[in-house]
């Protein structure tokens, strides 16, 4: 078991475009897999990518809890005069997009290596994001409502899948971080930009920094 260091915003390597790997069964691989999956688990988030642990290399995990999507869907429920610019506070690192699916269904741990990321139409919609690699701030984020992505698991088999709403949300989250993407710059309106304690002192909600 190890617990890798987090980059921060600012680090270098979370500015490049990682590397793809070429033998996703290698054991080299596999050790990393192992290890951001214990970084991952110790800092209770939702998703992690390999240059978030100062690896610049083509491999992302996440998963997204049926309990999780549900909370999120609560921060984007009518009453957002809660929080600053008008909206609600974030519970989870990716918020869920209005109109979405309450009961979206739960997705299982997942490991995607040289993931491809296929927006399924231009339909866009915003939601709360915040980011282990911009620790202790959130910020309201346009993202695609659908995408397809495939990529490959430990064994060089391909995984291909569409997603909608939350966890679109959260794979593009996670594969921006692969070219060298943080949230922040995908934002239209940097004012909603705020730190989460300051958001839960003004609400008295919990908001869960991921």
């Amino acid at each position: 078991m190890a617990i890798l260091k987090i980059a921060r915003m600012g680090h270098p390597v979370l500015k490049r475009v990682a590397e793809p790997i070429s033998d996703p069964t290698s054991a080299e691989v596999r050790r990393l897999v192992s290890d951001m999956l214990d970084t991952l688990e110790d800092a209770d988030g939702t998703g992690l990518a390999a240059p978030q642990v100062h690896v610049p290399r083509r491999i992302v995990m996440f998963y997204v809890a049926g309990t999780r999507a549900r909370r999120a869907a609560a921060a984007d429920e009518p009453a957002k005069a809660q929080g600053p610019s008008g909206t609600a506070p974030p519970t989870s690192m990716e918020g869920k997009d209005e109109g979405e699916d309450e009961d979206e269904p739960e997705v299982p741990l997942t490991v995607l290596i040289n993931p491809l990321v296929e927006p399924l139409s231009d339909e866009t919609a915003v939601g709360w994001e915040s980011c282990l690699s911009v620790p202790g701030l959130a910020g309201q984020v346009p993202r695609h409502r659908a995408v397809r992505y495939r990529g490959l698991n430990l064994r060089g088999e391909e995984i291909v899948r569409e997603a909608r709403g939350f966890h679109a949300r959260v794979v593009q989250h996670e594969c921006d971080h692969l070219d060298g993407v943080l949230y922040p710059q995908r934002m239209s309106d940097l004012s909603t930009l705020a730190f989460t304690s300051e958001m839960a002192a003004r609400t008295g909600a919990p908001v869960r920094e991921e």
